[in-house]
């Protein structure tokens, strides 16, 4: 198993037709213990317990503070480690430009953003103790080129900022051993995008990307389990696209 022993915390992880949960999954099939992170509304307690007995739900709000701390600190109570995290809490909206208010660009800002750096901050002392660990950040294909097919420009803003944040924590962490890359998926078929595409239009857009189909959320779990393990020891700073070829630079 490429992660006995280790402890991994993925956030907003509850939705079991999600990336967060196919990655926790994933995680918890080679060997890691899991931690799910979301909020009460999402049941993240459920979740855990369908990976079985030895994993942990919590109920956390990525954008405050005070809850990261709390949820670090319990997880940390529970297993006294923590080596791999997952930023996977993340929201989008439709919107056009002139259409992004002030309510809009805070909400998605304050998840994939805020939530992002937050945790990041709540785990990385513990993994400073530890010398090492792994973080990895969710952004999106939209941060890359400029606009997606259902996130507005406030999303691919967001999303570019992850990238930019994980990168300076990489420079900032690499002598604590201390690991943080980014994950950009393209457009994955999980409830996010149930009744928003109809099938002729998903397969409109199958035929534009080279491999000829959609993500499916194992297709992200994959990619973080790789980054979470030994398997990607060199890597760091970096954005690995997920994408099917959808953006081949």
């Amino acid at each position: 198993m490429l992660l006995k022993d280790r402890v991994a915390i993925v956030t907003g992880g509850a939705g079991v037709n999600g990336l967060g949960f196919a990655t926790a999954r994933m995680l918890a099939a080679q060997g890691a213990t899991v931690a799910i992170l979301d909020l009460a509304s999402a049941n993240p307690t459920a979740a855990a317990a369908e990976l079985g007995p030895d994993h942990l739900g919590v109920v956390a709000d990525i954008t405050s503070k005070q809850q990261c701390d709390a949820a670090t600190e319990s997880v940390l109570g529970r297993y006294g480690r923590i080596d791999i995290l997952f930023n996977n809490a993340g929201i989008t909206q439709p919107r056009k430009t002139l259409e992004i208010s002030a309510t809009d660009y805070d909400a998605v800002l304050d998840v994939s953003l805020r939530g992002t750096l937050l945790m990041s901050q709540a785990v990385l002392p513990v993994m400073q103790r530890q010398k090492g660990g792994s973080i990895i950040c969710t952004s999106s294909v939209s941060a890359q080129r400029g606009g997606g097919i259902l996130g507005g420009p406030h999303y691919s803003a967001a999303k570019a900022g992850v990238l930019g944040l994980a990168r300076a924590m990489a420079r900032e962490f690499g002598a604590d051993g201390i690991r943080v890359n980014c994950i950009t998926p393209g457009l994955i078929a999980t409830d996010i995008i149930r009744g928003k595409l109809t099938e002729e239009r998903k397969e409109k857009i199958a035929e534009d990307i080279p491999l000829a189909r959609l993500g499916r959320a194992d297709d992200i779990a994959g990619a973080v389990v790789f980054l979470a393990s030994d398997l990607s020891s060199y890597c760091t700073g970096i954005t690995l696209d997920v994408n099917g070829g959808m953006l081949i630079h």
